[in-house]
């Protein structure tokens, strides 16, 4: 078995961080399969999320470790991790302590696009 096939097709955990050291994660609330929002993980935010229960990130504006709901108290539980096939993105299957949205929105994607515009989604 070669090496990608072992990644795409077998059962060892073979994270494929970016030239930045990142992952994608895309968080979608266990209830409602909702989206709620989007965030990278590099290395270190990936094993405080494995270790916690709790979903950690790499924030890019801040350049560190970051818990999410540090501030807020709006945690993010972890159920589950699930991992694509060729494992440079994760979805986290979560339950929200509050909003996702740092907005105070459930989601962080509560807008849609219309032609040029962007319309609020009503929850």
């Amino acid at each position: 078995m070669t090496e990608t096939d072992d990644r795409e097709q077998g059962t060892s955990f073979q994270p494929r961080f970016d030239a930045n050291g990142l992952l994608t994660a895309v968080a979608v609330d266990a209830e409602s399969l909702e989206i709620l929002m989007l965030a990278h993980m590099d290395a270190e935010a990936l094993a405080r999320t494995r270790e916690t229960g709790l979903a950690h990130f790499h924030s890019r504006s801040r350049g560190r470790l970051w818990m999410k709901g540090e501030s807020s108290g709006h945690v993010l539980k972890v159920e589950q991790i699930r991992v694509d096939c060729d494992q440079d993105a994760l979805v986290l299957i979560v339950r929200p302590a509050g909003p996702a949205c740092h907005t105070g929105a459930v989601s962080c994607f509560y807008r849609a696009l219309e032609g040029d515009l962007l319309v609020r989604i009503d929850d």
